[in-house]
């Protein structure tokens, strides 16, 4: 007996020893971080390429195929493993948060890749034919400077023709296994596919580079380029769009679904359930959401007939969105210059008042820029990250179909949010904070960067804005918008809302045109869940903010509490609150 006993003290203590000698043996855990980063680029070249890395810009992997998800299965599961090895309550605070967060990204990236989305994978909107598209143009993230630029980018479009083969392949098997877009979604899609599948050559889209040589460039290259460039449209790129323009008008739009939602989908109530926790970072339940809505809508309601009855509108609220959508006063120009300029003069207007609010600003340069014509149709207004060297800029993209009937009522919110002091500050200051490991530095969580970025747009009166009431009208129907949202997206993915009864009920709680409210439902309908991030986000950064000023009181600064929500980037909102709640606590305890 007592041998037994001294034999399993003696093993116990061996194993001990094993266990400390090889926690002894483990790397930083920041080299782990790294790891991943460098080991990620490859498998997500474009990502590489919008971080301004330039080493993979000529890979177009094909994600549509089972053995790149089984690279990418593999690959999550490998650093969850590594994770494993280390014992979090050792690390610092900021290790503890960079631990939490390959944790997390690790864990949803396997979960979603556990269902068949590559058998959808495209639409009108969030789609790989679209990025490449607005790469092609040569003014967006691909770079266009040197010899070696275009050569990648040749490389690039072979890879991409590979993908669009792959894509009707999947889209066929799709149909048959019932995993298919509804049908409204494709018949978008066609006329942007028309727009490529033809010439001439040299107005082609995919052309537009051989525009634009540098003048560094040699007559020997830039007639080696322009012969590749034109066999590359001609022979690749023209074709390929020719035969994804008439799969999807002759067999998929005749197959697309009938209805709106996934829970039409296969397993589609779980993936949606997936999708909630990966745009919102939380447990909520679509039923929570969408009860959530609701009161939203009532409550933003009721300030919009505030302002109604300001403007000595008669009728009601309902009539009152009618006239704001048709109101020639909000449609005062003519040129898309105009509208350009009319942002440019919102941001002169409030420059002097950020210092109010914001001691933490970041160094990238800025542009505001109109949509590119090609998906100008379908496409909201939206930012393209800059880099933190300065040699590509942030951009806010504004579409301007026709100017004519540009309503500028919600622009003053609009830039709050997809411009300064929304989207570009936050990720600037994420990509130029020195602190952070590299993966943090580019990382993106809907709910926190839309949550901030809707959160600004109630900081207008605090910038010197919003002094005419159609402006304060425009962010109380942005902020409609995203609550709008929060019942239409669980509506129709978990309730079997149809998309007109989507639009109907958006129609009669915002002021947005019945052509937008359609975009932005079948937006919906394409990118389920995203939508969702905008007001769960945005409340919890709100319910943060007056939870500070009661705890703070006289005391409470605006700047150090935006600066506590901004210097450790993008993260998921438990995170956050975990964040704020101990700066407070430490704030008191400073007292």
């Amino acid at each position: 007996m007592y041998k037994s006993l001294i034999l399993a003290i003696l093993i116990s203590l061996m194993q001990a020893c094993q266990q400390k000698a090889s926690k002894e043996l483990l790397p930083p855990i920041g080299e782990v971080f790294e790891d991943y980063y460098e080991e990620r680029l490859p498998l997500y070249p474009l990502e590489a390429t919008m971080n301004g890395d330039k080493r993979y810009n000529d890979l177009m992997p094909n994600d549509l195929t089972k053995d790149f998800k089984k690279q990418l299965t593999d690959f999550y599961t490998k650093y969850q493993k590594e994770l494993a090895k280390y014992d979090r309550e050792e690390l610092n605070d900021e290790e503890k948060t960079s631990y939490d967060l390959l944790g997390w990204e690790c864990s949803i990236n396997l979960e979603l890749l556990s269902f068949p989305t590559e058998l959808m994978p495209m639409n009108q909107i969030f789609s790989t034919h679209l990025m490449i598209a607005q790469l092609a143009s040569g003014s967006s993230m691909q770079p266009f400077k040197t010899t070696d630029d275009y050569d990648d980018w040749l490389k690039r479009v072979d890879g991409f023709t590979v993908w669009c083969d792959t894509a009707i392949v999947n889209m066929k098997e799709g149909i048959r296994k019932g995993y298919v877009l509804p049908a409204p979604l494709i018949q978008k899609m066609i006329p942007q596919l028309a727009d490529l599948d033809h010439g001439p050559t040299e107005q082609h889209l995919f052309y537009t580079p051989v525009t634009k040589f540098p003048d560094t460039f040699s007559a020997d290259d830039k007639a080696r380029l322009t012969t590749g460039y034109k066999a590359m449209v001609e022979e690749k790129v023209i074709p390929v769009f020719k035969r994804l323009h008439d799969f999807a008008a002759n067999e998929y739009l005749s197959a697309g679904r009938k209805t709106s939602g996934f829970m039409d989908l296969p397993n589609g109530k779980a993936l949606y359930d997936t999708y909630i926790k990966y745009y919102t970072t939380t447990s909520m339940t679509s039923d929570e959401i969408h009860n959530l809505g609701l009161s939203e809508v009532e409550r933003i309601s009721k300030e919009m007939l505030k302002v109604k009855n300001e403007v000595g509108f008669k009728g009601d609220l309902k009539a009152f969105f009618q006239n704001v959508r048709t109101n020639k006063k909000l449609m005062p120009f003519t040129k898309p210059e105009e509208v350009i300029a009319h942002f440019n003069g919102i941001y002169e207007t409030m420059k002097p008042n950020l210092k109010g609010l914001f001691d933490l600003t970041p160094k990238a340069a800025f542009e505001v820029r109109r949509t590119e014509a090609f998906r100008e149709a379908s496409a909201s207004a939206e930012y393209n990250p800059g880099l933190p060297d300065g040699s590509r800029p942030g951009v806010f993209y504004v579409p301007i179909p026709d100017a004519k009937d540009y309503n500028v009522v919600s622009d003053e919110s609009l830039f709050l949010h997809e411009a300064i002091p929304g989207h570009h500050y936050q990720i600037s200051l994420q990509q130029e904070n020195k602190a952070l490991p590299t993966f943090r530095k580019n990382i993106w969580y809907s709910a926190y960067g839309e949550g901030w970025a809707l959160y600004c747009e109630s900081l207008g009166k605090e910038l010197g804005l919003y002094s005419d009431p159609y402006q304060y009208f425009g962010m109380l129907s942005a902020e409609m918008h995203r609550a709008i949202r929060l019942v239409v997206d669980t509506g129709i993915h978990a309730k079997g809302w149809s998309r007109e009864k989507a639009i109907q009920y958006s129609m009669d709680h915002e002021a947005e045109s019945e052509e937008s409210i359609t975009a932005e439902v079948e937006r919906y309908m394409a990118g389920a869940g995203q939508a969702l991030s905008y007001k769960i986000g945005q409340l919890k950064i709100r319910e943060l903010r007056t939870k500070a000023e009661k705890a703070e009181g006289d005391k409470f600064d605006i700047r150090v509490f935006h600066n506590k929500v901004l210097e450790s980037g993008c993260v998921p909102l438990n995170v956050l609150e975990e964040k704020i709640n101990a700066w407070m606590k430490g704030s008191k305890k400073a007292v």
